[in-house]
């Protein structure tokens, strides 16, 4: 529909994309008056993030997103080519080869362009609008993003990987390569600015009218009352259409994590009685077992490195065999919200090991050593010390030689089968388009214990050491010998509020049966959000800043980067009852509204500023892309602030928020995942839990709290602990303003407005499972002394055909 109508503005003829492809036909040239030259300099150097600043030695001479390029465009009358990317990014690191560090494609920028590099993680508001653009008009999208503007900021023609002039690259059919188009759109330009301009500014229209769309179905201070809780069995439905029974995960090649899809499926279940009867039971199960099913999966595949930690960003192959290995930090912090819960349901300890392996991975190698945690690591990297050329996985990938080198003659065969290794390389030619994985495997567990020790005829117990003791020195050669991946060491707000909701769960989780790990986790949080809090919030203004990197950036923070942080406040909250980071949340709530949100249309949060500068269209996140939707975040987060400050404006937002996407959610409701929680809240309410504690540290109070940590995500509510330090709480919640004053420890349930006190855990309607501290098989999964995951007793059992994470 948009795109049909992008692609041929005004019905005429098919478009300035149709017509690069098919030739500019013959038009008299512009004369032009001299003028003198413009020399450009590069100017990446002068940017924080390390991704532009990767650009400062090239040909070509970038310029910073801002004030001066954008004067420079329009005193030139140039268009401006903004390419925007991120660290991790291979196909940025390709481009860069193949273009950007050519002298003659460098000429051609420089001479006829005004050349921008963008870091996407930096400003994903600029990203957001012209991927909207790219999307629209070419059916698809992607990093690297490429697009040609006009001096007013108005986008021309775009797309993302270009072949360059020393490409080996098979090009995809149709492709032009980037220096025919360098030199097609010069001449549009030259030749037709007015139809370019003319165009280019039809098209933004479509474009803001395309992105009010989905906010026609209500109208400010309606309710969503077309959402009802029938939407959770449509869109259970469309994932198990899609749902891959026997690799694990949604469709076919290449396959990515989906945290979002796997959180709504895990989810399903622990919802009130009437949305498990309405879904049916029956279903509600399987989605469970979809999800669990898709953890397993992945834990063994190749997108899990199994020699260090953490998961890379998706796999080119259906079975998770071959990942693009750059690791990001915003998918393992979600990954471990999912693992977390899929353990918690499961009781599995193979998913507590990845629970382990993700926590550990974040608060190491991602981590900052004052607090906060990286962006992302490359995919790229040297081989070994002295290289000259990075290729792709080269951290990662074993050739069998390797293997016998490292483990010996008489232990490779056996690690070899664990992992999959073979003499020719595990990785297919037709996944391999530059030859960087000739004679390389991939790691990737096939084989359990139990069915090793039948085939090499030892004992099941050997098969674990040496597989332990063969991951040891294959990591220890690795860190010895190999070239890390470059590190992208931006601390990001929006990611860092996933990491600490998930590392304040984990820790609240296994306080139990691991009090020195969960100290670590819940340190390691509390530790990232006063980070976050000293360096890049601006308590006058109520402010926060996007960017932290040697500095604090000049980019303030967008609704993302409220909405993820006000999520991880309220779970460091839960998970240590500290009520200065409730209080935290609600400032920054109240800020997030003031920014951002849409007063005088349709409800919801604009993802940019009202008086942001060069934004030309202002967006509504509502999609669960790569990251949960900022908005469908934001209304859970209103939900659970409305119920634990007693304060029905923020309900009221919330609801406002979900109506804002309605007419949206009713036709794609698997898109808008995180949206559910709050559709079951509008129509169900909220629960909460408050517990004043006493001078008695045991009993019915410290039991409900044990209960609630060990509690997977469901229906959205709240938990609240009260003590003498609450003072704050006590103010802002009128409900609390008595509670629990005498000393005894009192338990109180709020629904809808309306409190009583509960005597017991029966009365208070608490279900109650086995203790984790009593599952013999939890304590296989901790780590052991200094190494990560130990490989779980019940993956080890006789007739078990999987296998968990071994150290």
């Amino acid at each position: 529909m948009m795109a049909a109508h992008l692609r041929a503005v005004d019905g005429e003829k098919q478009g300035l994309g149709q017509a690069l492809k098919d030739g500019l036909p013959n038009s008299t040239p512009v004369s032009e008056e001299k003028k003198e030259k413009i020399v450009l300099s590069n100017k990446a150097g002068e940017s924080k993030s390390p991704y532009v600043q990767a650009h400062a030695s090239n040909p070509v001479a970038w310029q910073i997103w801002g004030d001066d390029a954008i004067a420079l465009a329009r005193k030139e009358n140039k268009l401006l080519f903004v390419s925007i990317g991120y660290s991790a990014c291979h196909w940025c690191h390709v481009m860069e080869r193949e273009s950007f560090e050519n002298e003659e494609v460098a000429a051609i920028l420089n001479n006829l362009f005004i050349p921008v590099k963008i870091d996407r993680e930096e400003r994903p508001d600029i990203d957001r609008i012209y991927m909207n653009f790219v999307q629209a008009t070419t059916g698809s999208g992607g990093w690297p993003l490429n697009v040609f503007v006009t001096p007013d900021l108005e986008p021309v023609f775009g797309g993302t990987y270009w072949p360059g002039p020393t490409s080996n690259t098979t090009p995809f059919e149709d492709q032009v390569d980037f220096v025919g188009i360098l030199d097609k759109l010069s001449t549009v330009w030259k030749e037709q600015e007015h139809r370019c301009r003319r165009d280019s500014a039809q098209i933004l229209q479509q474009l803001k009218s395309f992105a009010a769309e989905g906010t026609f179905g209500s109208r400010l201070g309606e309710g969503a009352d077309g959402l009802d809780i029938d939407l959770l069995e449509e869109a259970n439905q469309h994932f198990a259409s899609t749902f891959d029974k026997k690799n694990g995960g949604f469709g076919s090649a290449p396959k990515f994590p989906t945290p979002t899809k796997l959180s709504f499926l895990l989810r399903l279940g622990q919802y009130p009685p009437v949305v498990v009867d309405i879904v049916g039971a029956e279903d509600c199960h399987k989605a469970q077992d979809m999800a669990i099913t898709t953890l397993r999966k992945m834990a063994r595949g190749g997108i899990h490195d199994h020699i260090g930690n953490g998961f890379a960003r998706y796999s080119v192959t259906a079975d998770w065999s071959l990942p693009h290995f750059e690791k990001m930090l915003y998918d393992n912090a979600q990954l471990l919200h999912v693992y977390l819960d899929g353990f918690l349901l499961s009781r599995d300890a193979e998913l507590l090991g990845v629970v382990y392996d993700i926590a550990t991975y974040l608060t190491t190698t991602l981590a900052h050593p004052a607090g906060g945690f990286y962006s992302s690591e490359d995919a790229d990297s040297l081989y070994r010390r002295g290289d000259s050329e990075k290729r792709e996985g080269a951290f990662y990938v074993w050739t069998r030689r390797e293997f016998e080198s490292v483990l010996g003659t008489e232990n490779e065969p056996l690690v070899s089968a664990f992992f999959n290794v073979s003499e020719h390389g595990n990785v297919l030619p037709q996944n391999d388009a530059h030859d960087e994985f000739i004679d390389q495997n991939v790691l990737a567990i096939v084989s359990a214990p139990s069915t090793l020790a039948g085939t090499f005829g030892v004992k099941e117990e050997e098969v674990v050491r040496i597989i332990k003791e063969g991951k040891a020195a294959l990591r220890a050669h690795r860190e010895k010998e190999r070239v890390r991946p470059g590190l992208d060491d931006k601390i990001v707000v929006s990611w860092n509020g996933i990491a600490i909701g998930a590392l304040a769960r984990t820790g609240a989780v296994i306080k139990g049966f691991d009090p020195l790990k969960s100290e670590e986790y819940l340190g390691a949080a509390t530790k990232a959000a006063t980070f976050i809090k000293d360096n890049l919030y601006d308590e006058s203004i109520c402010t926060l800043y996007r960017i932290w990197r040697e500095g604090r950036g000049e980019t303030k923070g967008f609704a993302d980067d409220y909405a993820f942080l006000i999520e991880g406040l309220i779970d460091l909250y839960e998970a240590t009852f500290d009520d200065k980071w409730l209080h935290w949340a609600d400032d920054l709530q109240k800020s997030q509204i003031s920014h951002f949100y849409d007063s005088d249309g349709s409800g919801a949060f604009f993802s940019t500023h009202s008086s942001a500068p060069h934004v030309i269209l202002r967006l509504k996140d509502g999609m669960d892309t790569s990251e949960p939707s900022t908005n469908g975040t934001s209304a859970s987060n209103l939900y659970r602030l409305s119920n634990l400050l007693n304060d029905d404006s923020y309900a009221t937002k919330a609801k406002q928020t979900v109506a804002g996407f309605e007419s949206e959610i009713l036709q794609y409701p698997w898109l808008f995942a995180s949206f559910m929680p709050s559709i079951v809240a509008g129509h169900l309410g909220l629960r909460g839990v408050v517990v004043s504690q006493g001078d008695e540290k045991d009993g019915n109070g410290n039991m409900k709290i044990k209960e609630f940590e060990k509690a997977p995500r469901g229906g959205l509510g709240s938990f609240a602990r009260l003590d003498s330090s609450s003072t704050w709480l006590r103010e802002r919640n009128d409900l609390l303003k008595e509670f629990g004053l005498d000393g005894k420890t009192r338990v109180l349930i709020c629904e809808n407005g309306v409190c009583r006190e509960e005597g017991s855990a029966s009365e208070a309607g608490l279900v109650k499972e086995q203790p984790l501290e009593d599952l013999g098989s939890v304590t296989a999964a901790l780590p052991v002394v200094e190494e990560n995951i130990a490989v779980p007793e019940q993956e080890m059992s006789a007739g078990n055909q999987g296998i968990g994470s071994a150290e």
